[in-house]
C-alpha cells in the first residue's frame, strides 16, 4: 500500500497479515520528507541542496500549519510508515543507497529497493505508427525526446521557449505538448508563427499521448528532455537516454539532483529570474546528445542501463526473500503458545 491508504495496513494487521508500505516516490524526496517529520527542526539534513533550499523552507512551512491540507497528507505519511513492517522503494542502490539508508535510520524500518519495475519488452500497439516510422528514418541516437508528463501543463511562454530551443539546437525530436482542459488551446496558437515551417522534416510536435517508453528504446532516441517526474526518470535509466533535466515543481528538482549525482544527465540553466531560455535549453540538448563535452554523460547513461538489467532479477529475489520472511515471521507470531 502507498502512503494514501494507512486504513489498508489497519486492516491487514487486524488480520494477523503483514503490512508493506511500497514508496512510488524517489528516496531522496522520500527521506528529505522524514527527516522534516522526525528530525528536531534545529538538525540540517545530511544532504542539503542549496539551490533549492527556498522549495524545503515552503514545504516546511506548509508541514508546520496544522490546518493545511499539506499537513494533512505529511500526517498520512507519518501513519503509513508507523504501521508497517517493511519499506518497498522504487529505486535502486546505484543511484539512491545514501538516501535509502538514511530512511531506514529515520524510520527505523527496513527499506529495501525495488528497481525501477519497467517493462522492457513493449507490446507492438497500432497508435503509434507515425512516431516509430518517423524514428526509423533517423540516425542512431540523433532525435531528441520531449515530455513533461501528464501532471504539468507549460504556459505558452515555456512552449515558445522550448519551441525556440528545439529550433535553434538543429537535432530531430518528438515534442510532446500536453494543454489542460480549461486552458481551450490549440497546439497551432501554443507554437511559435511558422514553427513547423522552420524546423520542417527533423521534428514531429504530438498533442497529448506518446508511447514514450517504446520512444526511449529506440536506438534512434538519444536524449530525453524532461520535467524529472520519477516514472519518466526510472524509464531513461532502464532505456539508457541521458536527460536533459527541466524541473518544474514538487518531488522534481530533487530527481534531477539525482540524475546529476550519478552523472546520466544535465539541467538546463535557469536565468535570474528562475525561468529557463531558449539559449540555454538548446545549448544542454546539444551537450548532451551532440557535443564531444557531452560524452561522459552518454557513456554513464549506457552503463547505468546494463547495471539495471544485470541486477534486476537479483533485486527482486531479495524482495521476494524479505517477503516471505516476514510472512514466516507473522506466521509464527500466531501459532505460538502466547496467541493460542
Amino acid at each position: 500500500y502507498d502512503y494514501n491508504q494507512p486504513w489498508a495496513a489497519d486492516i491487514a494487521l487486524s488480520s494477523n497479515v503483514p503490512a508493506v508500505q511500497f514508496i512510488l516516490c524517489s528516496a531522496i524526496l522520500c527521506s528529505l520528507i522524514r527527516h522534516m517529520m522526525y528530525s528536531d527542526s534545529s538538525v540540517s539534513s545530511p544532504f542539503p541542496i542549496p539551490f533549492h533550499k527556498n522549495l524545503i523552507e515552503k514545504m516546511s512551512a506548509r508541514f508546520e500549519s496544522a490546518s493545511s491540507d499539506f499537513a494533512k497528507n505529511i500526517e498520512r505519511v507519518r501513519r503509513a510508515s508507523k504501521i508497517c513492517k517493511v519499506l518497498l522503494v522504487r529505486s535502486f542502490r546505484e543511484i539512491e543507497g545514501k538516501y535509502i539508508d538514511y530512511t531506514f535510520v529515520l524510520c527505523q524500518k527496513k527499506a529495501i529497493p525495488v528497481g525501477p519495475l519497467v517493462r522492457e519488452e513493449i507490446e507492438n500497439t497500432d497508435d503509434c505508427t507515425e512516431t516509430i516510422q518517423f524514428l526509423d528514418k533517423k540516425d542512431e541516437s540523433s532525435v531528441v525526446f520531449v515530455s513533461f508528463g501528464s501532471e504539468y501543463f507549460l504556459s505558452k511562454d515555456e512552449i515558445r521557449e522550448i519551441a525556440y530551443g528545439l529550433e535553434l539546437s538543429k537535432l530531430n525530436f518528438i515534442w510532446v505538448v500536453r494543454f489542460h482542459c480549461e486552458d481551450n488551446m490549440k497546439l497551432e496558437e501554443a507554437l511559435p508563427l511558422g514553427f513547423h515551417d522552420k524546423v520542417g522534416e527533423r521534428g514531429l510536435v504530438m498533442e497529448g499521448w506518446a508511447p514514450q517508453a517504446k520512444i526511449l528504446r529506440h536506438s534512434s532516441t538519444g536524449g530525453f528532455v524532461s520535467h524529472c517526474g520519477w516514472s519518466s526518470i526510472m524509464e531513461s535509466m532502464m532505456f539508457g537516454v541521458p536527460v536533459i533535466a527541466m524541473p518544474m515543481h514538487i518531488d522534481q528538482p530533487y530527481n534531477a539532483l539525482v540524475v546529476k549525482e550519478v552523472g546520466v544527465g544535465q539541467e538546463v540553466e535557469r536565468d535570474e529570474n528562475g525561468r529557463f531560455n531558449r539559449e540555454e535549453i538548446a545549448k544542454a540538448i546539444r551537450n548532451v546528445v551532440l557535443e564531444k563535452s557531452g560524452e561522459t554523460v552518454r557513456r554513464k547513461a549506457k552503463e547505468m542501463s546494463e547495471k539495471i538489467k544485470e541486477n534486476g532479477d537479483k533485486e527482486i529475489d531479495e524482495v521476494v526473500d524479505e517477503l516471505v520472511k516476514l510472512c514466516k515471521e507473522k506466521k509464527d507470531e500466531t501459532t505460538s503458545p502466547e496467541m493460542l
